[in-house]
């Protein structure tokens, strides 16, 4: 079985175990780890680095394309491995110490970190560990569910451990589309001209030579948490149908719409579940993540072609997919997340952007990163990327959070991922705001009529009201501006 996955005879020999090529990276090193989204990331490797860091201790610089599964934040976390971490996270032991000062956290757009690299704007990777699946006759290494940063990183390092993953169908092969951007100035312009098509490699391309280590591992990747829709992410679903259903109307675009993305999460996956009862066909994606609800259009015929940087999936819904992936291939693509996420690709294709937000305010600002201003909540990840270089930048929430006591509607929010000139709706289950073509004092109206919850919804009139009366072209008034927030710091709740 391994000769049909090492098909590289003499990388054989680089066959070694988890110990023994965790033992390769060395304190003070610049770590780049395969892995978007709890997907194909290294799973043997983090362990015994983590182990060894117990009895010797160690800190590295860990860069991955997004969130890591299987809990190897947390366990490198407890062993106290990380110095610094980039682009993205969404472990809880993580977050408190990236909140403690304990690990210095960069938030990035995901389309930005390998542009970094390349140019030595941050240190360079000393050892890329990636997941394969397998390993070519050339020594090209073949990914798992995931690209994320894997490519780049394998291109840059000086050294590679591959982690070949056995327990990962070998149908994955001919999935992947790996494209590295030439380097600027004179920089071409990538050819994705739409969402299927292929414009690089199957593999990540690498000199045999720099592969310094090969361990085998069986484990598999996490599977999502997302919770199935609830009547307020359905009804978030239905608001947004009836927009898209109006562009149509419009003559704006077809029943087949435009290439849609959606970012992570129980509440993007519910709008997406919400398509399979509409009357939109012909649909493709072009986007980070599939998730439940990709499979699930396209089982219902509904969805031609997903492009996505990975595939995370719930539990249930990794037993229906990976046994049927030779199926689904034709239908399907993973690209390095410079790509999935390029601006330049993002805007010539036209994507309906559909991202959460932890909180909006009045005049279309968005927070998606820090719960009360201050505190990391996982990253911003790629909905910046995709906000500022959509057709349509559509942020939904739920109105209101923590039974009640927050509001996701704000005067100001405490702070700033995506400000008002990148954003165009906004939804909640309440209703929906379309802001194009609006002044800041008819997106304040609108967005309070339409998105903000009843028991808000006065507090908000009140504060604009007043707002109003001291002038100005986006009125504040700026004392009280955060008083929500610092009310829910000293009383628990919004609400006055």
């Amino acid at each position: 079985m391994l000769r049909d996955r090492i098909r590289c005879q003499p990388l054989l020999d680089k066959l070694c175990t988890a110990d023994e090529a965790a033992a390769l990276i060395q304190d003070g090193m610049t770590i780049g780890m395969s892995g978007f989204t709890r997907a194909g990331e290294a799973k043997a490797v983090p362990l015994a680095l983590a182990e060894r860091a117990r009895k010797q201790p160690l800190k590295i610089t860990l860069i991955t394309g997004a969130s890591l599964g299987n809990d190897l934040d947390k366990t490198l976390t407890d062993a106290h491995v990380l110095a610094r971490r980039l682009p993205f996270q969404s472990d809880p032991g993580l977050r408190r110490a990236i909140n403690a000062g304990e690990v210095m956290f960069i938030d990035q757009h995901l389309s930005e970190t390998v542009e970094q690299l390349r140019t030595r704007q941050i240190p360079p990777v000393d050892i890329a560990v990636v997941e394969a699946v397998a390993i070519t006759e050339h020594g090209g290494i073949v990914p798992t569910t995931s690209i994320g940063n894997s490519a780049s990183f394998a291109i840059l390092a000086e050294k590679i451990i591959v982690e070949l993953n056995l327990s990962q169908p070998t149908t994955l092969e001919g999935l992947h589309d790996v494209y590295i951007p030439s380097r600027r100035p004179a920089r071409m312009p990538i050819p994705v001209v739409t969402p299927e098509s292929r414009v690089g490699l199957p593999y990540i391309p690498v000199p045999p030579e720099k592969i310094a280590a090969i361990v085998v591992s069986e484990k598999h990747d996490s599977s999502s948490s997302i919770l199935p829709p609830d009547d307020e992410t359905r009804a978030i679903a239905g608001h947004l149908k009836a927009l898209l259903l109006e562009e149509v109307r419009q003559g704006r675009m077809g029943y087949d719409l435009l290439p849609l993305q959606a970012g992570i999460g129980t509440i993007a996956n519910a709008v997406l579940h919400g398509f399979l009862d509409s009357p939109f066909h012909d649909l493709k994606m072009y986007s980070e993540v599939l998730q439940d609800s990709t499979f699930e259009l396209m089982d219902a015929g509904k969805l031609t072609f997903a492009s996505a940087s990975s595939i995370t999936l719930s539990s249930e819904m990794y037993r229906k997919v990976l046994p049927r992936l030779a199926e689904y291939k034709h239908h399907l693509m993973l690209r390095p997340q410079e790509i999935s996420n390029h601006p330049e690709v993002i805007r010539r294709l036209g994507i309906i952007c559909i991202n959460t937000a932890l909180e909006f305010d009045i005049y279309g600002n968005v927070n998606s990163t820090h719960v009360g201003g201050t505190h990391m909540m996982n990253g911003i990840g790629g909905s910046g990327d995709f906000a500022r270089n959509g057709y349509l930048s559509i942020f939904v929430t739920k109105s209101l959070a923590k039974n009640g006591a927050i509001s996701s509607v704000v005067p100001m929010v405490s702070h700033v991922d995506h400000t008002e000139h990148d954003t165009d709706i906004f939804v909640t289950e309440q209703g929906l705001a379309d802001l194009r073509g609006l002044a800041p004092r008819e997106r304040a109206i609108s967005i309070i009529r339409n998105c903000a919850h009843p028991d808000y919804r006065e507090q908000l009139e009140d504060y604009y009201a007043r707002a109003v009366k001291r002038g100005g072209h986006t009125p504040h008034i700026l004392e009280e501006a955060l008083s929500w927030h610092q009310a829910l710091k000293e009383t628990g709740t919004m609400r006055r």
